[in-house]
């Protein structure tokens, strides 16, 4: 089995990353597997992991209807992808569809008597995409029948049709492509309300360690298949957001527009909240906070939801990970030092939650039964660990090798 780096094609990045994770976190401990049924008719769930080691990606599609107990999840049983893969799907529909950075085709896969059984390919080339990711997000599934792609390298929404594994059309995003920066995509949950779906957009310079100055949200109407981007220039890398009791649309810097901020500070843009209007599409000129008020002039980035009108910032603990001269920013994002704090989205009050642990800034979130799971990466990205943030008790609840990218309930 060859196994790979990745997550970024560029070789010295990812040598960061790697250095990052190692940095960040200690190797889970060995634990006693899970007991995996599949035939039960309970929840069951999908994880596809990648792996990073040597000189070509794999990836690897486990079902498990087990969470609990800090269990070890196998490869043995699991589906073998190559490259970095991801799998999406509506949950509890029983269907699966996979892609990833070999080419650019999704694969369906449908639940059969307690397996994935392989189904029909659908292909993207004909409008010009050649491979898939960053982000399980990218994909949106409105319903069995109409999902959406959001692929920054072609600045367009890939418009097809699960259920026959067709392309129907493709909007195009005018003003998406920043000449001389890397599009990037909110890599936590889409805000959805109504007929619209909104994703977040951030850029970064492609030639250097920086953030652009400019936020974005793409904004597609499902009963059209048209899509608006509005920008704002106040701050940049805007790639999370969430709903507040106002109906409003809260989107923030994520970690590593917030690390690049605190290592390279000079014309970086501050780390900022900003507030956008989900009927009149557009950002709000009259709100704007930075970041770092939620945490006495800290490092923070990231906003996440949080239960009863509240959401979660990360913020950088530098005793746990002080920052030496010269350090890449992508080090800080990635290690294992980032606390929480619940804010609450009507008064912005922020307090410190102490029963989470600190986890590395980047992380992912996973629903799960009517419970949300945020991810811990271990050493060297050998290992991902799946933590309860429900009743934030950050309680293990289950280890894979390799990186969890995605996460999908099934049934």
């Amino acid at each position: 089995m060859k196994r790979s780096s990745l997550l970024n094609p560029s070789r010295a990045v990812l040598t960061t990353l790697a250095l990052a994770l190692a940095a960040g976190c200690g190797d889970p401990e060995p634990v006693t597997p899970p007991t995996d049924n599949p035939s039960d008719t309970g929840p069951l769930y999908a994880i596809t992991t990648q792996l990073i080691t040597a000189d070509t990606p794999q990836s690897y599609v486990i079902l498990t209807n087990t969470l609990e107990g800090n269990g070890r999840l196998a490869l043995d049983k699991a589906i073998e992808v190559p490259g970095r893969s991801l799998g999406m799907g509506i949950p509890k529909s029983g269907a699966l569809f996979v892609a990833g950075s070999e080419a650019a085709t999704v694969t369906r896969y449908d639940l059969k008597n307690g397996a994935l059984e392989k189904g029909e390919t659908v292909s993207f080339a004909g409008k010009g995409v050649t491979s898939i990711g960053e982000y399980q997000t990218q994909f949106h599934f409105a319903s069995a029948t109409k999902a959406y792609y959001f692929d920054g390298r072609t600045a367009q929404v890939i418009v097809w049709n699960p259920t026959e594994m067709t392309v129907t059309r493709a909007i195009a995003l005018p003003g998406l492509a920043v000449e001389g920066a890397v599009t990037t995509f909110a890599s936590s949950p889409l805000v959805v309300k109504g007929d619209h779906v909104f994703m977040p957009v951030g850029w970064r310079p492609s030639a250097s360690v920086g953030i652009t100055k400019k936020a974005g949200v793409i904004a597609v109407d499902t009963r059209t298949d048209t899509a608006v981007l509005a920008t704002d220039d106040r701050c940049g890398y805007v790639r999370d957001g969430v709903t507040g009791p106002d109906g409003q649309i809260y989107f923030a810097t994520e970690t590593y527009g917030a690390a690049v901020y605190r290592v390279a500070g000079g014309d970086t843009p501050e780390p900022c909240l900003l507030k956008f209007d989900p009927v009149a599409l557009k950002f709000d000129p009259d709100f704007y906070k930075p970041l770092s008020d939620f945490a006495d002039g800290g490092t923070v980035g990231t906003v996440l939801p949080g239960p009863q009108g509240t959401a979660y910032v990360r913020v950088l603990d530098e005793q746990v990970y002080p920052i030496n001269a010269g350090v890449h920013p992508r080090l800080v994002a990635s290690a294992a030092a980032w606390r929480w704090t619940q804010i609450k989205l009507d008064t912005f009050a922020a307090t410190p939650v102490t029963t989470l642990p600190a986890s590395t800034g980047s992380s992912f979130l996973y629903e799960a039964e009517g419970q949300t799971l945020f991810t811990q990466f271990a050493a060297g990205s050998s290992a991902t660990t799946l933590h309860q943030l429900t009743g934030q008790t950050g309680t293990p609840q289950v280890t894979a090798e390799g990186l969890i990218f995605s996460f999908v309930q099934l049934r």
